[in-house]
């Protein structure tokens, strides 16, 4: 596929600690994800296409899952392009997006209506974070989408700015800015809530948060500790297991987000991996707070 925006468009190095000491098993992109982003639905090849030396049968986008032995990231080989993760997520979960969602994923339109209502472990967030902040905050949001799951939110003192290119609009007395309006402010809190399991190359997203950051602010990072990665402690099984990929196209391990944050230059102010039961099932998260590591 070559380069796109300056970098690989097929992984050849690990996203989180750069290192090439990569192992690969084939897997297949989900057809959502396929044709959200490339216009390719799966095919039934049979007779009528003539073809010679290919078996019949369903066919769908191939790619490979990619697991770092050094960090433990495991992660899709193929890294979309900013023109590609526009196409996936505008209007996210809008009417288009959920049309077509519901037609390759029945029962999503259904699913999807208890993911507008909001996290139900917001209190336990701002717990988390209240320890490193002053009373009365001004907040960044980045990647927040309608600000439904923004902390600190309902502080009547606090300013709440957030910043998505889904074109959702926000909720309630939160302002959102663009890039620019709020590389102009000071924050003494940024959020990045589930956004670097999203993203191609999530360093090269820290650098542009950070960009942002004041010598105080603080950064909180959460993202999610997959099943797949909670229920296998074992590195060296994860390539059998993952044989698809949808949205998130970066599983962390705690050893694959600590190689991250050092070598994205943030130091650790506290970490937790928090529990959450929704609809009956058993989540986990990572949770982080942390800042601009200071020169030696």
């Amino acid at each position: 596929m070559g380069k796109t925006d300056g970098y690989d468009h097929v992984a050849s190095h690990c996203v989180c600690c750069g290192g090439a000491n990569l192992q690969r098993s084939p897997a297949v992109l989900m057809p959502f994800i396929a044709h959200r982003i490339y216009q390719w639905e799966p095919v039934l090849i049979d007779e009528s296409w003539g073809l010679q030396t290919i078996s019949g049968g369903h066919a769908y986008s191939l790619c490979h899952s990619l697991l770092c032995l050094d960090c433990h990231l495991l992660f899709l080989d193929i890294r979309f392009s900013n023109a590609e993760i526009s196409r996936l997520y505008k209007d996210y979960r809008g009417l288009e997006y959920t049309e077509l969602r519901d037609r390759y994923e029945p029962g999503y339109k259904t699913r999807t209506e208890g993911l507008t209502q909001g996290i139900n472990y917001l209190d336990a967030v701002e717990t988390f974070l209240a320890p490193h902040l002053p009373k009365t905050i001004a907040v960044l949001d980045w990647g927040g989408d309608t600000g439904v799951n923004t902390p600190f939110k309902h502080g009547d003192a606090n300013s709440i700015d957030l910043y998505d290119i889904s074109g959702a609009e926000t909720t309630g007395r939160i302002r959102k800015v663009s890039r620019q309006t709020a590389a102009q402010n000071r924050y003494d809190l940024i959020v990045c809530s589930n956004v670097l399991e999203h993203v191609p190359y999530p360093k090269d997203l820290l650098a542009d948060i950070q960009s942002m950051m004041q010598v105080s602010t603080v950064l909180y990072l959460e993202v999610p500790r997959e099943n797949l990665i909670r229920d296998n402690p074992d590195p060296s099984t994860l390539l059998r297991k993952k044989r698809h990929w949808h949205e998130h196209v970066n599983f962390f391990s705690e050893r694959a987000l600590m190689a991250l944050l050092r070598s994205a230059g943030l130091s650790v102010l506290s970490f937790k991996i928090q529990d959450i039961f929704s609809e009956g099932k058993l989540h986990s998260q990572f949770m982080i707070a942390c800042t601009a590591a200071k020169p030696a």
